[in-house]
């Protein structure tokens, strides 16, 4: 296998193969993101990539789940989906399904037939990274998709049958706009009702954007206690069917876990006990990206 730069996925796809179908991420203007500014976007030459899945075979021929990256390469068309689809199912014994990052605009491009048709041959899920439900943050973090956007793409994927893991972002709408930030995204899980929600907290990186604002005092990180609270109001207003809620990003203060609306209660209790100082947070130098 061949991979070009520095490779991310989710912590729930730590046992899957991850085979590079794109480099970089073709939207790449998020202002708190420095994962993909160190490469040039394009979709990887096909062959290459069937060369590396055949590869990938021979060392883990039972390797059950496949994680295709890099940033976005759900912008891959269909056809090209569909034979690198075709070529796990011939390669692992027991694939089960597929998965990738995502953006909105990745699923608003695709239409249902198409969306279904990938959901068929294998691609069964998709994490998408509003970030922020609220419109203002979403803006100003140059995301690229608005509330109603990411909400009509999570319908658009319901329908075609692809569960959705949606990524927030503690800390995205800076001190000024905390409190929209957190009501707003809350309400946000609530209206793309997604199987899983992980929570991350921005960590403002050298380099980029986000960094030059903080430089110059348009942008001020919320302390600790104030991420608490926005994980709190979040859980509080998120009213989705059944979701499972994650906090064990390496970024994040508080690792929780459990499902909403069943466990609201008791996450509430844990972020209490946190802020009050009852519960142990992880040490800066255990946090990471």
């Amino acid at each position: 296998m061949r991979y070009e730069g520095k490779l991310y996925r989710p912590p729930s796809e730590a046992r899957s193969y991850i085979v590079q179908a794109t480099i970089g991420c073709s939207h790449n203007l998020c202002t708190y993101c420095d994962m993909y500014r160190d490469k040039r976007f394009r979709v990887r030459e096909l062959g290459e990539v069937l060369e590396d899945i055949t590869m990938a075979g021979r060392a883990y021929p039972d390797m059950d789940k496949v994680f295709v990256a890099d940033g976005d390469a759900l912008v891959m068309d269909v056809d090209r989906w569909l034979t690198i689809l075709s070529a796990c199912r011939d390669t692992f014994s027991r694939f089960r399904r597929a998965s990738c990052y995502a953006t909105a605009e990745n699923v608003l491009e695709k239409s249902p037939d198409e969306l279904r048709t990938l959901c068929e041959a294998g691609l069964e899920m998709l994490y998408i990274g509003p970030e922020s439900g609220d419109d203002v943050t979403l803006k100003r973090i140059v995301k690229g998709g608005t509330f109603a956007e990411h909400v009509e793409a999570a319908n658009r994927a319901h329908a075609a049958g692809i569960r959705l893991s949606v990524i927030v972002l503690l800390g995205a709408g800076g001190v000024a706009r905390s409190e929209e930030h957190a009501r707003e995204t809350g309400r946000l899980i609530t209206e793309m009702d997604p199987a899983y929600v992980g929570a991350l907290t921005l960590t403002v990186i050298p380099g980029t954007p986000q960094a030059r604002m903080v430089e110059k005092g348009h942008f001020v990180l919320p302390k600790i206690p104030q991420l608490l609270r926005e994980m709190r109001t979040i859980v509080e207003h998120a009213q989705p069917s059944s979701t499972i809620f994650r906090t064990n990003h390496a970024s994040n203060y508080l690792p929780i876990a459990g499902e909403l609306p069943r466990d609201r209660e008791q996450i509430l209790h844990a972020i209490d006990l946190a802020l009050h100082g009852e519960i142990p947070l992880k040490p800066e130098f255990m946090r990471g990206l």
